[in-house]
């Protein structure tokens, strides 16, 4: 997948625009919702995020590690700023966890600085999340 510039700004600026991604994991107690203020595309085949909370998502994560991550954005479609309808893109895929090394490193300097510096931020990992595909709430692809 290659994702437009406006896609990759969006995504790295949401908690800012006030639309915090939401991640969607399965575990034992059933499914969950975590909204993940530091989600960014990695790549084009990748989204990550950093994880400090280290709650249900994560021990979710442990079992299952299949996802989808929420954006919605309805102002920004609404203003035309966001070609995708209603403002919602859904990604799916499949989460790996990087408590030390090169992915965990990497990822921490790709976010924004309110995360860097958040509390707890230093005792947080990385996860990196391998996308299957993104769609609009058509089902349509996204990129």
């Amino acid at each position: 997948m290659a994702f437009s510039q406006q896609v990759k700004d969006l995504i790295f600026s949401a908690h800012l625009d006030h639309c915090v991604c939401m991640l969607g994991t399965v575990g034992e107690d059933g499914p969950n919702i975590s909204p993940k203020g530091s989600m960014i595309i990695y790549d084009d085949d990748h989204l990550a995020y950093w994880e400090r909370s280290k709650k249900s998502a994560l021990k979710n994560l442990q079992n299952d590690n299949r996802v989808v991550v929420v954006y919605s954005n309805k102002a920004a479609a609404e203003g035309g700023d966001l070609e995708y309808p209603g403002g919602i893109i859904r990604f799916y895929g499949t989460a790996e966890i990087h408590e030390r090394g090169e992915f965990r490193d990497k990822i921490r300097t790709m976010l924004q600085e309110r995360e860097i510096d958040h509390e707890g931020a230093e005792e947080g990992f990385a996860v990196l999340i391998k996308l299957d595909r993104a769609v609009d709430m058509r089902g349509n692809s996204v990129n």
